[in-house]
This record gives C-alpha cells, structure tokens and sequence, in this order.
C-alpha cells in the first residue's frame, strides 16, 4: 500500500480513501474482463464522475471542485498501484487543462462540465504514422474556409481514441510555417468525416484503448480552435511539464507495487529449502530496488511541489519522466528475475507490470527526446 508522504494534506488523504474505494468496488472486480476486450465499459466513465474522480482541478464554475494537482496525482497513484492503466489521466491531466486554460468562455461551458461528470470523454491527437516524438512534423491540416476549419490527417496511438466524444487536434492552420503554424483544433466525433480506426493491438495496457483515427474534409467551426491559431506549440510546450509529471507519477506508484507484490513473492518462495529472500543476492537486489524508489517518490514530490508553484520547466518536467519511467524498466525487470520462471507467465501480475511498463518510456515524449531536451538547459 502507498504511505503518506508530507507533500499531501489531510484533504488529499481523504480523497486517497475514497479513489481506493471506488477502484476496488467499480474498477478490480472488471479489470480482467476489460483486458480482454480491450476497453473499459463506458459506463465507468460516469460512475468515475459522480465519485469526483474527473478534471478535479476544474472550477466550481464549470462544474469541478478547484483542487491543485495533487488531487490529480492521487488518482494517478492509485490507478498505477492498482495495475490499472486507463486514460483517465489523459482525460484529466492533459485535455482538461488545454481546455480550460487556453479555451474561449463557450467552449469552457459547453465541455468542461461534461467532462467533469463523465458524460464527454476526451482524447488528445498527436502522434501520426510519420510522426512521433516531433510535434512540429505534424502533416494533419485544419484550413480555414470560411468561418469553419477543414481538417484532413490521420492520427494513430490515441488513447481513449475508440469511446472519445471531444478530441483536441493538433493540426497545420498554416503548413507553410512550421511550429508557428501549429493550431489545437477541438473535434466533436459525431462530425461528418471523422472516423475511428481499429483499437490497436497492444503489447500491455490493454485496458486502455489505443486507436487510429482519420478525418476526411471535417468542418468545424472557427470557434473549436482552443486559444489563438498558431500558438498551439507554445500551448503544448506549456502543458507538457504536467503530462510528464503525471507519467512520472504513475512510474513511481507502479515500481512501489511491482516491488511490493515482489517482496511478498521472495519471502513465501523457496528454493534450495529456504526462502528466496534468505539468499544474499536476493537482499542486495531488494535493497537496491528501494532505494531507487524512494529516490523516484523524492524527486516526483520536489517536482509536484515545483509544479504546485508554477515553476516545473519543460527541464524538470523532461527529468522527472526521463528517470522515473527508466527507473521503473529497470526495477519491474529486476521483480520479474526474481519471480524466476513464474515472472514470465501472464497470469502473474508482475508481468503484467512489465508489459505495461514499456510503453512508459515511449509516450509523452521518448527517453532520447527527453535527453535531447534536457541537454538544451545545459
């Protein structure tokens, strides 16, 4: 179980009590049904906003509570000691906040309270098949005609992609420009022209829905475009410092439980006639584990903390997603050497941690991306 740590309050202890529970009660009891279709039930969605556990950071006035990221970080946590990768932090962590802090009063009403109660789920589309990592490569365009946008492109590796009722599009408003000319174009999915794609085949997080989608000559209204056209990079590099916090987040919940699912193992496994954990190599390899964990939540809390302040750069942000999803590889490997023969059959959760781990280094930027970032600041 995840401990108290000083950088929550007795407000966010009690909101940890009350996501527990309701994972347990809506969520455990449908996670190996859910692995198998790959997709949780949509209804989930709008139990998960009744229980509060929805944008927590979005005002009272559009329908939220107001809290700080912690809250986020919370629900965060739990899913990832849970074994649960869902897109609820897509939903919350990212599209919210790109609504809310750059959206025009009207798209703040019309989809902030939705969102909020689970009645719009929320994607955001990035990734496309030519282009990852570079968001300045981005071939989707919205051209204006009018008073709309015509957004043609392809997108791919969009979580919440296949139960989506909003997705925030990255896409060309001026091809010709280059970063400059990146817009976010909100996208309602019962637009004419828009299409889902298959629900990719993943190698973990099944779970989560991951999915292409296409737009074909889509119009939306000049009015969708979240912010000012062209200031999408500048947008996005303002809010990816939370994405990757958030990854960094789910890291360390999800090595603190690999590792405690593994501490539990050695101990009742024996070999040779003793426990596993008796065995010196066993004990140094443990104590090598917690001490990289303890240093990941020691950093993930200097950078909430950072963050709460305004002040997490795309520097820290980078370096605190860049170690703890590294950290993570690193100790869920070691965890399933330790379960020996056992670690590699599915039916174990600690393989489960492991494919579900991978990914951690890819999305939200690359592990060499984010050393390309950081070697900027030096």
């Amino acid at each position: 179980m995840l401990k108290q740590r000083e950088i929550y309050q007795s407000e966010h202890e009690m909101f940890r009590d009350s996501v527990r529970a309701f994972f347990k009660r809506e969520l455990t009891p449908h996670i190996e049904q859910w692995r198998k279709d790959g997709v949780i039930d949509r209804a989930f969605w709008s139990k998960a906003g009744d229980a509060g556990l929805l944008c927590p950071t979005v005002p009272e006035e559009y329908g939220g509570v107001g809290g700080d990221f912690r809250f986020n970080a919370v629900i965060d946590e739990e899913l990832s000691y849970g074994g649960a990768a869902l897109g609820l932090s897509v939903h919350s962590d990212i599209c919210a906040p790109y609504i809310l802090n750059y959206g025009s009063e009207d798209l703040k009403k019309t989809w902030l309270p939705k969102m909020v109660a689970g009645d719009a789920v929320a994607a955001i589309a990035m990734s496309e098949p030519g282009t990852g990592s570079d968001l300045q490569g981005v071939k989707t365009t919205a051209i204006r005609d009018g008073n709309h946008y015509v957004v043609n492109g392809q997108k791919t590796f969009i979580t919440n992609g296949q139960l989506a009722d909003i997705i925030v599009v990255v896409a060309k408003t001026d091809p010709s420009e280059g970063a400059k000319g990146v817009s976010l174009i909100l996208v309602e999915a019962d637009r004419e022209g828009f299409k889902r794609g298959r629900n990719l085949e993943k190698m973990g997080q099944k779970i989560s829905d991951t999915s292409e989608l296409f737009f074909d000559n889509v119009r939306v209204p000049i009015t969708n475009c979240i912010g000012e056209e062209g200031k999408g990079f500048v947008y996005l590099m303002q809010e990816l410092p939370q994405e990757r916090l958030a990854i960094a987040v789910a890291a360390a919940a999800a090595a603190q439980h690999a590792f405690d699912i593994t501490v539990e193992y050695v101990k009742e496994r024996k070999a040779f006639g003793r426990p596993i954990a008796s065995f010196q190599n066993t004990r140094f390899k443990l104590a090598e584990m917690k001490t990289e964990i303890e240093v990941g939540w020691a950093y993930v809390d200097q950078c909430i903390k950072r963050h709460l302040k305004g002040e997490l750069d795309a520097q820290g942000g980078a370096m605190a997603k860049l170690w703890l999803s590294e950290m993570q590889g690193r100790v869920v490997d070691q965890c399933v050497q330790l379960h020996g023969g056992y670690g590699y059959m599915m039916e174990y959760e600690i393989a489960r941690h492991y494919v579900d781990a991978r990914v951690q280094r890819i999305y939200g930027g690359t592990s060499e991306i984010m050393k390309e970032l950081i070697s900027r600041f030096i």
